[in-house]
């Protein structure tokens, strides 16, 4: 391996100890993968796919606590070497493993599932060899899609305890600098008054007018706002009949921006007035309910550049620079959390796809059981584990990455719930 602290234009190797790893373990992988596809189990319901996973890994030798953070499905699992006083450094992943209401695993969170439990098996191995100082934990962090399980795990404290924590996800493009945008959700209700829509409508206020009006003011605030904001809605409920002046309507709105402080600090506000006018202007009552925030990623550039050498090299091709990267669309993740409490990255895989369709399609979720998205997984959690160790072993690269995440933290304080 070549020391860089950077990785830019270095090439790194994939240490033996880490291939050895993925070949015994390849079959194992192979069906857990094929099996979490199976169960399709959707947010904060993933039993059989969390009994899986950690049944495994007591198998192979890990300390597993369950429930961890009041969800019944989440878990963390650790493994730990210390040959005298001192515990060396720990390293920590993610595997996600719930499925989206209706298409199943169209994010391919079967593949995150093995990407971590592969990286941390790598890993083990490694402190076991080596007798090294360190410890590896990987978390079960269920409800990505829908209740921001790694919140709940940032909340109870369970990442205080490790110095890095790193995943990857599959998608249409490679890199680890892909930009993921802080979100909130918003619901907002509308109460009106009924009437006769033929007989006496003058005697109703429209619920769904207003939630018509606060769309359209939306629609017209895209006119302002800056390229990298979305913002996005339907309208859930908007009465029953036709000749009824509904007194109820219901409308679930996304906004997305690159900071949780644009988002909080500037763009919401903007947003609420839209809500609160088109009240005013109608006579209607508005709720609004805040149905959870996630923060952005704060991708720390010293992991990043560590995960691209290494997985340019097991791919041997150059991936997109990083300033392309940062222009590319992008979603929201609740790995926002885990980045702004310890140094972390949320690194993307291309996988091949039918019509280059990307996640939360049909084709995205037929494409996660393919031989190729599986053999691009393992090279993205050989690429997990061997930053991992670079970070148990070399001191200087650790420092490094810690630095820039005490440089780049901030004083937002904000609570956020999901």
């Amino acid at each position: 391996m070549n020391c860089n602290t950077h990785g830019e234009e270095t090439s790194y190797r994939i240490r033996p100890v880490i291939n050895d790893t993925f070949s015994k373990y390849d079959e194992n992988l192979h069906n857990i993968s094929n099996l979490i596809h199976q169960y399709r189990e959707i947010a904060f319901e993933e039993h059989k796919s969390s009994k899986l996973l950690t049944d495994f890994l007591v198998q192979e030798g890990f300390i597993v606590e369950y429930g961890i953070a009041n969800l019944s499905t989440a878990f963390v699992a650790t493994y730990s070497n210390s040959n005298n006083s001192q515990s060396g450094r720990t390293v920590s992943f993610n595997s996600e493993f719930d499925a989206l209401p209706e298409i199943g695993h169209a994010c391919g969170h079967n593949l995150i599932a093995i990407a971590g439990i592969g990286a941390a098996l790598a890993v083990k191995q490694y402190l076991q060899e080596q007798q090294t100082n360190g410890t590896v934990k990987l978390f079960g962090t269920p409800a990505e899609e829908n209740g921001g399980g790694k919140l709940h795990l940032v909340n109870a404290g369970y990442y205080k305890d490790v110095d890095m924590n790193i995943m990857a996800h599959p998608s249409q493009n490679s890199g680890a600098f892909v930009p993921y945008r802080a979100i909130a959700k918003l619901e907002v209700e509308y109460f009106g008054k009924l009437a006769h829509a033929a007989i006496a409508p003058w005697h109703g206020k429209n619920a769904l007018d207003a939630l018509v009006l606060a769309y359209t003011s939306l629609s017209a605030l895209r006119q302002q706002l800056h390229p990298l904001y979305r913002l996005h809605g339907i309208i859930v409920n908007g009465g029953r009949s036709a000749n009824v002046i509904p007194d109820y309507s219901k409308g679930i709105f996304m906004i997305r921006t690159p900071t949780v402080n644009d988002l909080l600090n500037e763009f919401k506000p903007r947003v609420i007035q839209c809500f609160l006018a088109a009240a005013n202007a109608t006579g209607c009552e508005v709720k609004i309910t805040e149905k959870g925030i996630n923060k952005d990623v704060k991708i720390n550039s010293i992991l990043a550049h560590r995960y691209e050498s290494y997985f340019s090299g097991i791919m041997n091709t150059k991936l997109l620079p990083k300033y392309e990267q940062e222009r590319m669309s992008s979603g929201s993740t609740d790995q926002g959390h885990v980045s702004y409490a310890v140094p972390a990255i949320h690194a993307e895989f291309a996988i091949p796809t039918e019509n280059q369709q990307g996640p939360h399609t049909k084709e995205f979720e037929r494409a996660t059981t393919t031989d190729e998205a599986f053999q691009q997984t393992i090279k993205a959690s050989k690429t997990l584990a061997s930053v991992a160790i670079d970070f148990l072993e070399d001191d200087l690269f650790a420092k490094s990455v810690v630095d820039e995440f005490k440089l780049s933290s901030t004083s937002d304080t904000t609570t956020t719930q999901s």
